[in-house]
């Protein structure tokens, strides 16, 4: 199933187009299309083509939780960590923005899952995770919870997600950010798997990982992770 519309309605595309003082006939110059196909896609006659949605985004400005998903077959490409720190960096994670680079901005949840996907990610990279559901939310997590599942990621997702929540519950300065989480983990919840997994590179040795299984936190042990991090460790925590 291929999900590469672009997320805002066309009552908040119309929105987005006068707020930048463009006029119909001056944003389709743009875009090198018609008015009338602008239009039609302000009064959603139109699905926006992934392609399309990108030049919208860049035109308007809008926040990259507008931009476009890849579809299934994508997120089970390889993923590196070099792809990801770049991905952090463009959308603005503040231990990244020195290293930023030229290069497109994508949906802060197909970053999310595939730093998620990768079996062997940085643990400084997983850190800045829950800082992508603090700073953006989780956006359409029906399609995140599907794509989990799809992934087999839902306990990688549902841990980074209870992280993120504990932060904003902490912090109180993401307005509803962390009612939104726990919607999320509630989605997430039915579906939790029952084996054990681990967030970046896993314990070399099983000395090791008896020691997590005994020092992790109850948020890690319900969502069945090897891992002892704590919300209090990450660093753009207060």
């Amino acid at each position: 199933m291929l999900y590469s519309l672009i997320v805002v309605s066309g009552v908040e595309l119309k929105e987005a187009r006068r707020v930048a003082g463009w006029t119909q006939a001056a944003l389709a110059g743009r875009l090198q299309v018609t008015q009338a196909y602008v239009s039609f896609l302000e009064r959603g006659k139109r699905p926006v083509p992934a392609a399309l949605a990108r030049r919208l985004a860049r035109v308007l400005r809008l926040s990259p939780t507008s931009l476009p998903l890849p579809d299934r077959g994508e997120f089970s490409k390889p993923t590196t960590n070099t792809w990801v720190e770049a991905s952090l960096a463009r959308l603005g994670y503040p231990g990244y923005t020195h290293r930023r680079r030229p290069g497109d901005v994508r949906n802060p949840s197909e970053v999310l899952l595939r730093a998620l996907s990768i079996d062997d990610l940085d643990p400084r990279l997983f850190e800045a995770l829950p800082w992508l559901l603090l700073r953006f939310g989780a956006g359409d997590y029906e399609h995140l919870v599907e794509r989990a599942r799809f992934l087999n990621l839902q306990n990688r997702l549902g841990f980074t997600a209870a992280l993120a929540e504990q932060l904003a519950e902490r912090q109180g300065a993401h307005g509803d950010r962390a009612g939104e989480l726990r919607e999320l983990m509630a989605s997430l919840e039915p579906f939790r798997l029952a084996r054990e997994d681990t967030l970046g590179r896993p314990p070399r040795t099983e000395r090791m990982r008896k020691w997590l299984r005994v020092h992790r936190s109850a948020t890690a042990v319900h969502w069945n992770m090897l891992s002892d991090l704590v919300s209090e460790h990450l660093r753009y925590g207060p």
